[in-house]
Formats: structure tokens, C-alpha cells, sequence
């Protein structure tokens, strides 16, 4: 089933609880954290992530787009996110935090830039529960989805039939009703939209009518 995940990068900051329920049938609710450093974006941290896990039912899948993320991961599992995405270009010891974050009680998940290959992660890919497969340079919301991601999207599929893993397969960054079909063809199973969601009139309605689409297409392709 294809799951939609709001980023509340494309919400309005100041009524961030009222954001939160304006998508209560969103599957997570998708929070970029930028630390202006590994990304040239100042977002927010720790106390938010904490408020906003108080103020919505909600899970949070909190997107870390930070330096040092072996030190700072684990405390979002603390503050209330429900899943934790760290960058492989980032993180000193990927295993071992995707490990810690696991035991604190949270999903451990992976993000790639376009720019890295999926293939020298093959063997860490048991220890995640989602890989994030990055269709925008990260760092900034509303930018133009890149179709030559899908190849590697694709990629990332076949690995993770090839090794009998149940691990979800998440894309960010200009997904939208013009290109969540094509991503879903190629193997994407969670999706994460800001400005299609939270641009539209009704962002319950967005969500649901992405997931509509999202999962239509991975029928097609699943010839069923």
C-alpha cells in the first residue's frame, strides 16, 4: 500500500498543530530538520519535533539533513519521531546508528543524495527499515522532481527483492500528481510531498487523491 507522507517544510511554520491536522489521514507527517551546514538551509530542531509530536496522532518522519547525525539522531527518537532518516554522506558509522535508533523504538531509515549510488550500501540495506532515494537535491522545498533518479529508484528495488527484505522504499522531492505515477512504476512505495499537499485547496484531499494515483500505478506495473 503506497503511503503518504505531507512535509511540513511547504506548511505554514506559524500554525504548525493546525497543519498537522489539516492531513489527520496522511500515513506520517514528513519533518525536514536542516542544520545550514550539511545543507545551505536553517529549518528546525529537537523542541519543535517535540511540540509537534505532542499536538498530532500523527507519526513523524523526521528527515535529518545534518552534520553529525550519530550525535544528534537518537535524541528525535526522544523528542517523539516514529521514524528516523539519517544521510549516508553524514553519518561516521551508519550501522551502528541505524542500530541505536532501532533500539530506542524507532524506524531507522537512510537518505541518498542523487549523486550516490545505491549499490555500496547493498550490504547495510537488513540493518534500515526505509531508504530514502533523494529526486531533489536536498536543502530546499518546491524544486523540479529529477527524472533521472527513476533508474536508480528501480535499482533499489530489484536489491531489496533481491535480498527478501521488507524494507519501505521512500522518495522526496518534487512529487506531486504529475510525477508520483512514474516514481510508484519504479518501485517507490512511500512519498513524500510538500507543495502538492499543502499548495492544494484541500490538503486531506491531496492525500488521499496521491495515494489513489500512487497505488493505480503500482498495480499497472505489477501487471495486476
Amino acid at each position: 500500500m503506497a503511503q503518504i507522507n505531507p512535509s511540513i517544510l511547504s506548511a505554514d511554520f506559524a500554525r504548525l498543530a493546525d497543519e498537522a491536522k489539516a492531513v489527520d489521514g496522511a500515513d506520517w507527517l514528513h519533518v525536514d530538520v536542516m542544520d545550514n551546514h550539511f545543507v545551505p538551509n536553517l529549518t528546525l530542531g529537537v523542541p519543535v519535533v517535540d511540540a509537534l509530536a505532542k499536538a498530532t496522532d500523527t507519526p513523524l518522519d523526521c528527515h535529518l539533513m545534518i552534520e553529525e547525525p550519530d550525535r544528534w539522531a537518537p535524541q528525535y527518537v526522544e523528542a517523539g519521531a516514529g521514524s528516523v532518516t539519517f544521510h549516508a554522506e553524514a553519518a561516521a558509522a551508519p550501522v551502528r546508528l541505524a542500530r541505536e535508533i532501532r533500539a530506542k523504538g524507532a524506524r531507522a531509515s537512510m537518505a541518498l543524495k542523487p549523486a550516490t549510488p545505491v549499490e555500496p550500501y547493498e550490504d547495510l540495506l537488513p540493518e534500515l527499515d526505509m531508504l530514502l532515494v533523494m529526486t531533489v537535491e536536498p536543502g530546499f522545498g518546491g524544486q523540479a522532481f529529477l527524472d533521472i533518479m527513476l533508474p536508480k529508484i528501480r535499482r533499489t528495488r530489484q536489491l531489496i527483492e533481491k535480498h527478501g527484505l521488507q524494507l519501505w522504499l521512500q522518495v522526496d522531492g518534487g512529487v506531486s500528481a504529475s510525477t508520483i505515477e512514474r516514481c510508484a512504476e519504479a518501485g517507490a512505495d512511500v512519498f513524500v510531498a510538500g507543495s502538492a499537499v499543502y499548495g492544494a485547496e484541500n490538503p486531506a484531499a491531496a492525500v488521499e487523491a496521491l495515494r489513489a494515483q500512487a497505488e493505480e500505478a503500482a498495480h499497472r506495473a505489477n501487471g495486476s
